[in-house]
C-alpha cells in the first residue's frame, strides 16, 4: 500500500497547468497505470495531446473547463467524468473565473514512459517546429 499526499509530489508544468502524477509506477510501484491531479487556473491550458497505449479517465471535482476532443469543444462541469479512448487528441481550456481540479488515471501504461504521451500542438513557452 503506499499513500501519496499531492502536496508531496513536485509540479509538472511541461504541458501547462499545475500537474502531479501521484501514483505511478515511480512513486507506488503500479504496473497497470497511473493517477494524479489537475489545478488549471483561470486562462491556463494543457496543449493538446494523444495517448498511444492508454485510455484516460478524468473527473473535474470544481470549476469548470472547456475541452477539445479531436478538435470539438465539450464542455466538463464539476462533477462531471469524461473517458478518453487510446489515440483521442484532447487539449484542457480554463475559461472560468476560478480554478478548476481535476483528478485523472490513465492505464494502461506504455511500454515506456516516454512513450505515453505525444504532443501535437507547441508546449507553452516554445515556438511551432
Amino acid at each position: 500500500m503506499t499513500k501519496i499526499a499531492a502536496k508531496d509530489v513536485e509540479s509538472n508544468r511541461r504541458r501547462g497547468g499545475d500537474l502531479r502524477t501521484l501514483l505511478s509506477p515511480a512513486t507506488a510501484h503500479a504496473t497497470a497505470g497511473f493517477m494524479g491531479v489537475l489545478t488549471l487556473q483561470p486562462g491556463e491550458v494543457v496543449t493538446e495531446h494523444y495517448h498511444p497505449y492508454s485510455e484516460e479517465f478524468l473527473y473535474l471535482v470544481s470549476g469548470e473547463l472547456l475541452t477539445k476532443i479531436d478538435g470539438e469543444p465539450m464542455p466538463l462541469a464539476a462533477g462531471e467524468a469524461l473517458h478518453l479512448k487510446i489515440n483521442v487528441r484532447h487539449r484542457l481550456e480554463n475559461h472560468g473565473t476560478e480554478p478548476a481540479f481535476m483528478v485523472f488515471q490513465l492505464g494502461p501504461l506504455a511500454p515506456r514512459p516516454e512513450l505515453g504521451h505525444v504532443d501535437t500542438e507547441p508546449l507553452p513557452g516554445q515556438e511551432p517546429a
